[in-house]
């Protein structure tokens, strides 16, 4: 029997870290992934994780271990498809580390991903968006802090790592742009609204002397996570929906924030290659999305379209006596 945690520890400090020069959020999104996994395979096994086997993580544990994350969980399959792609990898990784696991290997790695359906994107219309703007109360602290970053996740459409990763020195000066270090190590410079750059020097004049050096921090001066970005923006949107009732059908995350920044660039540019290089896209298959859920690309289509004639025609209804007759007959 081959113990697990060895190959584990090798697989995220030496593996991901040194050889492959994974991000941060990489390391610690399959970092959850394994927890999540082996709490699952302790309590089925009546195992602690420490002492789980290699040979005890099959295909069959892991396929349970799947579905167990749509049905008790109740992850979505986009969510099921991340935590396979981390198993998957790290079983790439023991491929070469333990080659007389071969076997055990592949029956893994022979596990699909699951399809999933390709949903329009939720975005903020703008009457949302600024109820959303106006929630933050800019008379304190946290309101200033909150109104900022409110307008920068929207302004630039930053993704929730890119946003609580900005630092105070990737702000120019009169916060008139900033400069962000998106996934997969690239970096983009991004322009900013007047009204944006206004709230971040709010920000910044508030903020004071704190140690960390990134831009967004919270009471303590530490600085914010993505869940506490998530809070942040749920509070808003409760208080946000007392002015703007149709957010009460929505379920506003960070993500939606930079889908509504997408949204708002296709619909003011119509150039769907400026909505991939504002978002820091690698691809602009990733941008099309919302050529899809914009409808005023398709009504420019209708318009450009000569429908066919409708035939004329007036519908006469039966006449009351007959329809009667002919029922009794």
């Amino acid at each position: 029997m081959t113990a697990l945690a060895p190959h584990m520890e090798a697989f995220l400090r030496e593996y991901l870290v040194r050889q492959r020069g994974a991000s941060r959020h990489t390391c610690d999104s399959y970092a959850y992934s394994f927890q999540c996994l082996f709490e699952f395979t302790s309590k089925k096994l009546k195992v602690a994780p420490s002492a789980l086997m290699l040979e005890q993580l099959d295909a069959a544990l892991v396929c349970s271990f799947l579905e167990h994350l749509e049905t008790t969980r109740g992850n979505s399959a986009e969510t099921r498809n991340v935590r396979l792609a981390a198993i998957r990898s790290f079983f790439r990784f023991l491929e070469h580390r333990e080659p007389a696991a071969v076997g055990q290997v592949r029956r893994v790695l022979a596990i699909p991903f699951k399809k999933t359906d390709t949903r329009l994107v939720p975005y903020l219309v703008q009457e949302e968006m600024q109820a959303l703007l106006d929630a933050p109360d800019p008379s304190t602290r946290k309101g200033v802090r909150d109104r900022a970053m409110l307008h920068l996740a929207v302004c630039a459409g930053l993704r929730v790592s890119e946003l609580t990763g900005l630092r105070t020195d990737d702000v120019a000066p009169q916060a008139a742009s900033i400069r962000v270090r998106g996934k997969g190590r690239r970096e983009r410079a991004l322009p900013l609204w007047k009204t944006t750059a206004a709230a971040l020097r709010a920000w910044s004049v508030v903020r004071g002397p704190v140690a960390s050096p990134e831009l967004f921090v919270n009471a303590r001066g530490e600085p914010l996570s993505r869940w506490g970005v998530a809070y942040i923006l749920r509070c808003h949107t409760e208080t946000a929906d007392q002015k703007c009732p149709t957010l009460h059908a929505k379920q506003v995350s960070p993500h939606v924030l930079r889908h509504t920044s997408a949204m708002v660039v296709l619909q003011a540019t119509q150039d769907i290659r400026k909505v991939s290089l504002w978002l820091g896209h690698s691809s602009l298959a990733t941008t099309e999305v919302y050529v899809r859920a914009d409808p005023t690309e398709k009504l420019e289509a209708i318009e450009a379209v000569v429908p066919p004639s409708l035939r004329k025609g007036k519908f006469l209804p039966p006449d009351k006596l007959l329809a009667l007759l002919k029922g009794k007959s």
